[in-house]
């Protein structure tokens, strides 16, 4: 099965070659790396290595994360990616979100994270989803409360991350919730 998500103003698919640059280059944005786990700069070598190793993830594999690339339709531009991760009973998912700095405050990573929402819970059929974010990243914080999310614990000073110790917030919707909200899937 391939990946290929419409919204109005997206298209979400698999990596492709062509993003290599695009991904290096907002994966090199510190901004955009300030709560992710990786660091930046990001070389071109590891976009293509990042590229090949999502190649080999079929798509709701348990265990695995499987990054899906945002393509803003107009222009054909990478704007970031949306990404889950299954649980080893396939009834869970975990989700995360990266917009390219050019691509922020638009309302595409709430488009985004609603369409993959939507294949996780009408698609796949998954009980829950989880999502995890640094307290101090209020954008992640208003998407996922935005998009119904409940917060469930806030852990203080839990991870030492990127030289300081960093607070999480823990969200979750079940698939009852979601669908009590959202019932509009695609075919």
């Amino acid at each position: 099965m391939t990946i290929h998500w419409e919204t109005p103003r997206l298209i979400l698919r698999a990596f492709e070659d062509r993003d290599q640059h695009a991904f290096a280059a907002y994966r090199s944005d510190p901004q955009v790396a300030e709560y992710q786990g990786w660091e930046a700069p990001y070389s071109l070598e590891q976009a293509g290595e990042f590229i090949a190793d999502m190649r080999q993830v079929a798509p709701g594999t348990p265990g695995k994360w499987l990054q899906v690339a945002i393509e803003i339709k107009s222009s054909g531009a990478l704007a970031g990616d949306v990404a889950f991760h299954l649980s080893e009973d396939s009834r869970q998912a975990m989700i995360g979100c990266t917009l390219a700095a050019a691509s922020q405050g638009q309302g595409y990573a709430r488009e985004a994270v609603t369409r993959l929402l939507d294949y996780l819970f009408g698609e796949l059929k998954l009980h829950r989803v989880v999502a995890t974010t640094d307290e101090l990243n209020a954008a992640s914080v208003h998407l996922l409360e935005a998009l119904g999310l409940r917060r469930e614990v806030h852990f203080i000073e839990n991870l030492w991350f990127k030289g300081r110790w960093s607070s999480e917030y823990y969200y979750a919707i079940l698939q009852e919730e979601w669908l009590s909200k959202y019932t509009d899937f695609p075919d």
